[in-house]
């Protein structure tokens, strides 16, 4: 598919909007994203209806619905005839999906929400992954994204498997990955909380040089350093620790080790 790009008009913070023929924007779904979505988008000077409670039809010119996937159907049937645009926040979901809706896009921000009240600065920044069922919805989802200091990407349908699973990789597994070493930490004496100030610092830091560096050039420790026998040493220390992680450590050594053996571009 050939991606349209609607990078050159990003910017970084909270824009007042300028297209008037969207400017009041319905929100159903009173979870994390929905209650930071529409904070975001009152602050982006929208005329915003919500968050309403799943089921609640706001009025608007276009409603984003930030519900659960196996509800969007019916979020969709429901809002259908309320809207001229109607849209999903989900990475997985196809648009088919907001069927009847005649004009439909989808809205996935690339980050991460904790429910806090700092949640509605979190888009400032991120990627969006749009979509739509026509030039102009993809539009639409674009320049929402752009008003709230996104970069938009276009995804189509067919791509949404990979691209949520990439983005689960990147999120959710790093949180199970982490919530391991914290179980292994254990075993030196740390209980969770003394694990997580220990390692946080470390983790951060990990990120930002995959970021900069690229996987290869950020991969430090044992294995990068080709020390057998410290990992060995390790994962003697997994088993006894936590043995049902043991099967964890040796898959992440094989990744690690085709890091170490893969050839530079």
């Amino acid at each position: 598919m050939e991606r349209t790009s609607f990078a050159g008009s990003a910017g970084v913070g909270f824009r007042k909007m300028t297209d008037t023929s969207m400017s009041r924007i319905g929100v159903v779904g009173r979870g994390r994203l929905g209650s930071a979505l529409a904070t975001a988008l009152g602050a982006a000077g929208y005329e915003v209806s919500g968050p309403t409670g799943r089921g609640e039809v706001p009025e608007a010119e276009a409603i984003v619905l930030c519900v659960p996937d196996s509800e969007i159907p019916a979020a969709a049937a429901a809002a259908a005839d309320a809207a001229p645009l109607i849209g999903h926040t989900s990475g997985a979901t196809p648009l088919t999906a907001l069927e009847p809706a005649a004009e439909r896009f989808g809205l996935h921000p690339l980050q991460t929400f904790s429910g806090g009240e700092s949640d509605a600065g979190r888009f400032a920044g991120c990627r969006c992954a749009v979509a739509g069922s026509t030039p102009a919805a993809a539009e639409g989802a674009a320049s929402l994204a752009r008003s709230l200091g996104m970069v938009p990407f276009e995804i189509a349908d067919e791509q949404r498997p990979a691209y949520h699973a990439a983005a689960s990789i990147a999120s959710n597994f790093l949180v199970a990955l982490e919530a391991a070493a914290e179980e292994v930490a254990g075993a030196a004496g740390l209980d969770p909380e003394e694990a997580r100030a220990a390692l946080a610092p470390l983790v951060r830091t990990t990120v930002e040089n995959w970021a900069q560096l690229g996987p290869r050039r950020a991969l430090t420790g044992p294995v990068a350093r080709g020390d057998d026998l410290t990992v060995a040493a390790q994962r003697a220390a997994v088993r006894e620790a936590a043995p049902q992680l043991e099967a964890l450590f040796d898959v992440m050594v094989e990744r690690a080790r085709a890091l170490v053996e893969k050839v530079p571009a």
